[in-house]
C-alpha cells in the first residue's frame, strides 16, 4: 500500500506564495504520474498540474505562468509552487500519484493514492 503525506498549505494574501510537498512512500515499484487537484467548497475536483515520469507536465489554463510543479524521484517527492496567489486558488489541494507498487508473491499492480488535503486560503 502506498501512503502519501501532504503539507505546506496555509493561509496567504493575494499575490503571495506557497510550497506545497507531497511525500509517497511504500512498496513502490515505480511512479507514472504524481499530481496536484483542488476542490473548492461547493466545486467539483479539479486537476491543477501533473508531472510524468519523463518530464512532461500539464496545467490548468486558471495556473499556467504562476503555479510549477516538480518531482524528486529519488524522494518520491512531488511540489507545487504557487506564486502569485489569488482569491479564487482557495481550496482543498490534494495529490495524486499513480504507478506500480510490489505486493506478495512478488507481483506488481497498478495503484493510484490520495493524499490527506491541505487547505490553501488566499484573502486580504
Amino acid at each position: 500500500q502506498v501512503q502519501l503525506v501532504e503539507s505546506g498549505g496555509g493561509s496567504v494574501q493575494p499575490g503571495g506564495s506557497l510550497r506545497l510537498s507531497c511525500a509517497a512512500s511504500g512498496s513502490i515499484f515505480s511512479i507514472n504520474a504524481m499530481g496536484w487537484y483542488r476542490q473548492a467548497p461547493g466545486k467539483q475536483r479539479e486537476s491543477v498540474a501533473v508531472v510524468r515520469s519523463g518530464g512532461s507536465t500539464n496545467y490548468a489554463d486558471s495556473v499556467k505562468g504562476r503555479f510549477t510543479i516538480s518531482r524528486d524521484n529519488a524522494k518520491n517527492t512531488v511540489y507545487l509552487q504557487m506564486n502569485n496567489l489569488k482569491p479564487e486558488d482557495t481550496a482543498v489541494y490534494y495529490c495524486n500519484v499513480e504507478g506500480e507498487e510490489w505486493q506478495t508473491m512478488g507481483l506488481i499492480a497498478p495503484f493510484a493514492s490520495w493524499g490527506q488535503g491541505t487547505q490553501v486560503t488566499v484573502s486580504s
